[in-house]
């Protein structure tokens, strides 16, 4: 982010316009509603800047424009040459105004035209009374401060009557009886916040496969204790001033162990705090999700879970392979490679019954053992095999080959890269119309070959 983004209070003070013109004109028209005073000209003159809060410039001399730009920047007063990125200190933005909402969206002056059409779906998106709703807000300010001096209660009262009966009735132009409905609903607020905790699914990395339930309780959130798996992209949804609590794990380095992440839970809903416990992929399928869940009822804490995207459908959706197949498949199973005891832990002979796929996580490390415990229980070596590392990111990598090569495909797999393993011939039946952008070879006719195949490498989806 090159520029900043701030709100001017510009009531009551001087904006220079330099300039004369359509261009010149339509920036004047927001500085007008804004509450500035004007100050126009067609030549520039240093005196013009005398008391000026901002410059524009457009539609003038290039040497007027340049003298405008370098002597305001000079002074630190910010100018915008329109359509002139070089000659800028600030960029206007393309507004959506919903008074006293107002939303300002800017490309850098990369591409003012984008920005425009930006607009216009926002425009579309938003309620022509937003407004009214903020005003509504902002009339009981001094009195929700007074009546909830919590700032968890108060952002969780406005969270239910913002997206409630008094909101609905703003927005219908209701004014009287959405602030009836507004104390109404403030009278039986209570003091303290109840604590709450989510066990989120974030999916496998990609902030567009977070769920539509993920994406709000992100930004309602007062806490956000998240894995390893979790990307940056989805943290990035969250709200911004959210604490943000890493307990990630790896195999034999757990930063936080399981005991403490679940008295950690429980301690923060009873001050009162809404929990976002944000976890890779699904927190049922081997996100310890389920530990969670029986710790917090033990306590008496409320508690919702929330799916997400389990690496599985992740891995093969964006690689082609079909989990299930009506010719080859028509059941899947999920199974971990995390080791008991210092041993796979796994009903071999039941993974190894044919007509079936099977996705192992955290298999890598144990990939020898999965493939003796399979071959020995009966499942045919030639069995097509892939490992998929950063299934569902958007820059996933496919490395095919048999079970019986699953040993030597592993050794091409980066280290600290999340993988699953897939076995299953619905390796081999990657649809005709899988997407071929993205690097991902069909897997070639040889399948049982021992020599593992690196199908390919994209930085987009597959």
């Amino acid at each position: 982010m090159r520029h900043f983004p701030a709100f001017l209070d510009l009531a009551g003070r001087t904006a220079l316009l330099l300039g004369e013109g359509e261009a010149i004109e339509r920036k004047a028209q927001p500085l007008a509603r804004a509450g500035a005073a004007l100050r126009r000209a067609t030549r520039f003159d240093p005196a013009l800047l005398d008391g000026v809060a901002l410059a524009i410039g457009a539609d003038a001399a290039e040497d007027e424009l340049r003298a405008l730009s370098a002597a305001a920047q000079a002074r630190g007063i910010p100018v915008n040459i329109v359509d002139r990125a070089e000659l800028c200190s600030f960029i206007m933005p393309a507004i959506v105004d919903r008074d006293p909402i107002t939303v300002a969206i800017s490309t850098g002056g990369a591409a003012p035209t984008l920005a425009r059409m930006v607009r216009q779906k926002i425009e579309a998106a938003l309620p022509p009374r937003l407004g009214a709703l903020a005003a509504l807000a902002g009339r009981f300010q001094a009195r929700l401060r007074a009546a909830l001096p919590d700032v968890a209660a108060r952002r969780r009262f406005l969270d239910g009557v913002l997206a409630g009966r008094p909101a609905e009735l703003a927005l219908a132009g209701r004014a009287a009886e959405a602030e009836a409905a507004f104390a109404q609903a403030l009278e039986g607020a209570p003091a303290a916040p109840v604590g709450t905790v989510f066990l989120v699914g974030a999916g496998p990395g990609a902030a567009d496969l977070l769920t539509l339930r993920a994406l709000r309780l992100l930004g309602e959130a007062d806490v956000i204790v998240h894995d390893r798996l979790v990307s940056g992209a989805v943290l990035d949804m969250a709200r911004r001033d959210a604490a943000r609590i890493f307990v990630g794990k790896e195999r034999a380095n757990h930063c936080l162990p399981q005991a403490e992440i679940n008295a950690l839970l429980v301690r923060l809903a009873r001050e009162g705090r809404r929990v976002v416990r944000l976890k890779g992929g699904d927190p049922f399928v081997f996100g310890r999700g389920g530990e969670e869940a029986q710790a917090l009822a033990e306590a008496g804490i409320p508690h919702e879970v929330v799916p997400g995207v389990t690496a599985a459908l992740a891995c093969a959706a964006e690689t082609g392979i079909p989990l299930t197949h009506r010719e080859v498949a028509r059941s899947v199973t999920f199974a971990t490679g995390h080791t008991r005891d210092g041993r796979l832990d796994l009903d071999f002979a039941a993974l190894a019954r044919p007509g079936q796929t099977l996705a192992v996580y955290m298999g890598v490390a144990t990939i020898g053992a999965l493939r003796d415990g399979l071959v020995a229980a009966g499942r045919d070596p030639a069995t097509p095999a892939a490992i998929v590392e950063n299934g569902g990111t958007g820059e996933a990598r496919r490395l095919d080959g048999t079970l019986g090569s699953l040993g030597l495909v592993a050794k091409g797999v980066r280290a600290g890269v999340p993988a699953l393993v897939l076995v299953g011939e619905v390796v081999g039946r990657r649809p005709p119309t899988a997407p071929a952008e993205a690097g991902l070879a069909p897997r070639p006719a040889s399948a049982g070959r021992q020599e593992p195949v690196l199908a390919g490498q994209g930085s987009g989806r597959a």
